[in-house]
């Protein structure tokens, strides 16, 4: 169980952020799957609670800590930390584990056949779209037709290399590499879904803002590294699961009470199995020259830290 300390800032992590272990403990408590089953009228009263704070219309400490605190997770899980808008429910972090969890079980445990895997890396694709839609930095725009670009990109990228990987390990490879198909696919289709859907980001840069949390200007770089980042962290959190659990049903399979169940228990013990960040403006005179002769024109240092929003 988390353990939570008092606040009185209710803008402030309840973790130092500085750490890891504060940063694994923040993401843990902002991703809690129960946030999920908060009814609407709840989310609408953490948010009031939470912004009356914020405006000084109502002390923190006044307040009983632990109503402050579910208040302050319901909110960060469920608004957008840019727009202040409410999230849809597939879009929110607190359902990326049950969500993930079970699109992930699936693709691993329907690949044997071309309708398998075009359909669920078509859901797989739509899910991941909408998460990224939903997870962008909201003061970047992003057309109708930017978002159908990247939609299509993505899937049909996702469907194209499971189909090519597919066939050609048939004929080059035993059946258990096949089991990887699903992990290449999700890859694949991470490097060219987020980038797209995001690429207002890259071309009109993001806010950066000074400790304060002042805004100071904008940055492509900021985007770049954010992107980059979001990318790397969805690649790494998807490849233990999908490259182990292979091994663990391949052994299964070899098992004769598995295989007089396996259409009652694939899919689910698949599923089963499966289980804000800084720049310097030392770094935007080397990336982002125009951005860096502002602020240095406006008196900050190269030492200088600047923050933004990278998205999740």
């Amino acid at each position: 169980r988390i353990r939570m300390h008092s606040i009185t800032d209710v803008n402030k992590p309840l973790w130092d952020q500085s750490t890891f272990w504060g940063r694994l403990r923040h993401f843990a408590w902002l991703t809690d799957p129960r946030s999920v089953f908060a009814s609407r009228a709840k989310l609408e009263a953490s948010r009031d609670l939470i912004l009356a704070c914020r405006s000084g219309a109502v002390d923190p400490r006044t307040v009983p800590e632990a109503e402050l605190i579910r208040a302050k997770q319901l909110f960060e899980s469920a608004y957008h930390p840019d727009s202040g808008e409410l999230q849809n429910l597939v879009g929110r972090m607190s359902f990326q584990v049950p969500g993930g969890m079970a699109l992930t079980g699936a693709l691993m445990a329907f690949y044997r056949t071309t309708a398998q895997v075009v359909f669920w890396q078509w859901v797989n694709q739509s899910f991941n779209a909408l998460v990224n839609y939903t997870n962008r930095n909201a003061n970047s725009g992003i057309t109708s037709q930017q978002l159908m670009i990247a939609y299509t990109s993505a899937t049909g990228s996702a469907i194209a290399v499971s189909l090519g990987l597919k066939a050609f390990l048939a004929k080059r490879a035993p059946p258990f590499a096949q089991r990887f198909v699903p992990f290449v696919a999700v890859a694949a289709a991470n490097l060219v879904n987020l980038p797209l859907m995001r690429q207002a980001e890259l071309l009109q840069g993001v806010q950066v803002k000074d400790e304060n949390g002042n805004q100071v200007g904008t940055s492509r770089y900021a985007a770049c590294k954010g992107i980059g980042q979001v990318v790397t962290s969805r690649i790494t959190i998807a490849a233990p699961g999908m490259l182990v659990t292979p091994f663990i049903m391949d052994r299964l399979e070899t098992a004769r009470w598995f295989a007089r169940r396996r259409a009652v228990l694939d899919a689910p013990l698949q599923t089963l199995f499966i289980g804000s960040f800084s720049v310097s403006l030392q770094q935007l005179k080397r990336f982002d020259e125009p951005e860096y002769a502002k602020l240095k024109a406006r008196g900050y240092s190269d030492g200088q830290k600047l923050y933004f929003n990278k998205g999740l």
